[in-house]
């Protein structure tokens, strides 16, 4: 009996339906960019090539951590690179928290936190019109409830004085203000809070952390809100950076009209994927543009394997999913590089794009993986260009979006079966078939079927004439 021939798959945009304007991909700086701008030029060259140059993911966005920075002499926190130093400093013979006047020069070092500050450079030198955005983890330890940076002594407790919400808005605004003269760039964003409602963060964690109240976080929009004006910056408050949706939304509820009247960008993590849809309509109806500001989404329990597609179509069929509930401006990687995880008999992780050692010395050779995620990344962010609009699609396994002229379509589709899928795709159109598996690396394919655990992005251009199929190189 002849084996039943899988069902087409039917790629079919919707033109008239509504639309979103797509402004980027990007990654949080912190905490690799505090490691591996301190590397040779050769190696962090490299990275800054793989993730932002033309023949690479070419991304345009930046998320750079203004450190906390933590009390002089307390224990390191230990994540590879969640060290982020501050840019006060403590005077001689200072003692107590309540030493730190913003209006005296000799409080602060603006030859703080070089690393993560080159890739700035290194950036603002690669993307035309890059978009950056400032975001805190936590106050400085001088701020704090606790005296660490890493959280409040007790989990739900906000670690932020009572009161000092003036004074953190002043410290982060000023730091704003001065890379932004001292690198050339513009930060577009000020994000004061980082996952506030969760109960990650509490003294002695590995990284720096801060939980906010719902009315607390209001307080530090105002007192940002205000910063920014005082200062004369046309960066504007984002906001909340939860940990997802849910927790979104609740915080919302939280903040009076004044305070959301103050906010310029909402931005969500997707760490969970319920009431992504309720985000998107908050932030249609307060008109507000909305990222996907942090996430990432390896297959749990998959052992570290550079070459493995099980961590890949599991990324990709969440940024799919992110795309299609929220339909947000942007989408924002958290950590581009991570630590080799498989270390003394562990099965690791596959956390991040690239890997290498972020444990060794500053002086190198450090050994430099991409991983297959890496090109399932490269699926999405090297064809869903800025300035193309995310366009409705039924087919649940797949995006799509179109280009500013309207002479190009882009749909990027996950085949997680064991099968390869045939397909069918509007009519009167050059396609390009281009895909990433188990042999192949973001690879032009001249198959007329999605291959089997691959993820294949479909190029439509019209008037091309026969011209071969292209791709960057890699």
């Amino acid at each position: 009996m002849a084996q039943e021939r899988p069902r087409e798959v039917v790629l079919q945009p919707d033109l008239d339906g509504p639309r979103t304007e797509f402004e980027g991909w990007g990654t949080a700086l912190a905490w690799f960019a505090n490691i591996t701008g301190g590397w040779p030029d050769a190696e962090r060259e490299r990275i800054a090539d793989l993730l932002y140059g033309d023949e690479g993911l070419r991304w345009s966005i930046a998320r750079y951590n203004i450190g906390g920075g933590a009390r002089p002499g307390a224990m390191p926190l230990t994540q590879p690179g969640a060290n982020v130093p501050g840019f006060w400093r403590q005077p001689e013979g200072a003692h107590g928290r309540d030493w730190w006047r913003p209006d005296d020069q000799r409080m602060w070092d603006w030859s703080a936190d070089a690393n993560q500050r080159w890739w700035l450079d290194a950036i603002a030198r690669r993307v035309e019109a890059p978009i950056f955005e400032a975001f805190s983890n936590s106050p400085p330890w001088f701020m704090t409830v606790s005296g660490e940076v890493s959280g409040a002594p007790r989990r739900l407790q906000d670690n932020l004085r009572e009161g000092m919400e003036d004074e953190f808005a002043e410290y982060l605004v000023r730091v704003t203000a001065e890379l932004q003269k001292r690198h050339a760039i513009a930060f577009r964003t000020l994000s004061p809070v980082n996952e506030p409602g969760t109960d990650y963060w509490y003294a002695g964690n590995r990284q720096e952390g801060s939980h906010w109240s719902p009315a607390r976080q209001a307080a530090m929009f105002d007192a940002t809100f205000a910063a920014l004006q005082r200062h004369g910056l046309e960066t504007v408050v984002s906001g909340p950076d939860e940990t997802n949706s849910e927790l979104f939304v609740s915080d919302w509820e939280g903040y009076p009209q004044s305070t959301r009247e103050r906010i310029g960008q909402l931005n969500v993590h997707s760490y969970g994927n319920t009431g992504q849809v309720a985000v998107r309509d908050i932030a249609r109806a307060a008109g507000i543009r909305l990222w996907m500001s942090e996430v990432d989404a390896p297959q749990p329990g998959d052992p570290e394997n550079f070459e493995g597609m099980t961590s890949a179509l599991y990324f990709a069929e969440h940024v799919i999913g992110d795309l299609r509930r929220l339909e947000p401006s942007a989408w924002v990687f958290w950590q581009a590089v991570e630590d080799i995880s498989a270390r003394d008999g562990r099965r690791g992780s596959n956390w991040g794009l690239l890997k290498a050692d972020l444990r060794s010395g500053p002086e190198g050779p450090h050994a430099i993986h991409i991983t297959r995620k890496y090109w399932a990344m490269a699926q999405f962010s090297r064809f869903i260009r800025p300035g193309f609009e995310l366009l409705p699609i039924e087919n649940q396994d797949s995006v799509a979006a179109i280009s500013p002229d309207g002479r190009q379509i882009v749909m990027v589709h996950v085949n997680s079966d064991d099968e390869a899928r045939p397909f069918v795709t509007p009519q009167g159109w050059h396609r390009d078939l281009i895909v990433t598996d188990a042999m192949h690396t973001a690879q032009c394919n001249f198959d007329s079927e999605l291959p089997p655990r691959s993820i294949s992005t479909l190029v439509l251009t019209l008037d091309t004439g026969d011209r071969p199929c292209t791709a960057p190189a890699h």
